[in-house]
């Protein structure tokens, strides 16, 4: 129950504070966040991931409380696995707070940005991973079942994850292809989402 509580007070305390920053220093990226799928030029592709990860991600968020209180469908998870949950959603709160404060052109849709003339963002946590922002939901996806303690939302997670990676794959292609000077970022921050390993 107290894991319930701690989410439900990170994940709004999280989304609030991203809102309130970006209406007062960034309004031109919250009104991108706010982009409908299929507008801007978006990759084709592109909007057949928003319309599985939408609904994969509701799902995701409405189990985990069926899974580990309302139903107790997964045991207890031993107290480690929960401050391992915890740990992620701390570092989660970090990577995605900083995407958005770092890279002004961080869209919801795989797209560039031509008409807000995007340019390839190489400082803060871009210095440390190529894409921090999907870093930051997979600890997201990952943490919060481990927290609550839902082995379901757990399985959902990795499904959700598994779609972060495919995703970057076609991204990447994109920026490559036609957003000049990402060729040379890639060269200088050699890693996508795990220094070392991927």
């Amino acid at each position: 129950m107290a894991g319930g509580w701690i989410f439900s007070t990170w994940f709004l305390g999280l989304c609030y504070l991203t809102i309130i920053y970006l209406y007062r220093y960034d309004p031109a990226l919250l009104e991108e966040r706010y982009r409908k799928p299929g507008s801007g030029e978006e990759k084709g592709w592109d909007k057949y991931f928003v319309y599985i990860l939408f609904p994969s991600f509701v799902i995701w968020f409405v189990i985990m409380p069926l899974d580990a209180q309302r139903f107790a469908w997964t045991a207890n998870f031993p107290v480690w696995l929960e401050s391992l949950g915890l740990i992620f959603l701390m570092g989660s709160a970090v990577f995605l707070f900083r995407s958005f404060k770092d890279n002004a052109f961080v869209s919801p849709l795989v797209r560039i940005q031509s008409e807000r003339d995007q340019k390839v963002v190489s400082t803060g946590v871009y210095g440390f991973v190529r894409h921090p922002m999907y870093l930051g939901g997979m600890l997201l996806f990952l943490g919060a079942p481990l927290l609550l303690g839902s082995v379901y939302g757990l399985i959902m997670g990795v499904f959700l994850s598994i779609l972060f990676v495919a995703r970057i794959m076609g991204e990447e292609k994109m920026l490559v292809e036609e957003l000049d000077g990402y060729m040379d970022y890639k060269k200088k921050v050699k890693y996508r989402l795990i220094p070392y390993i991927w």
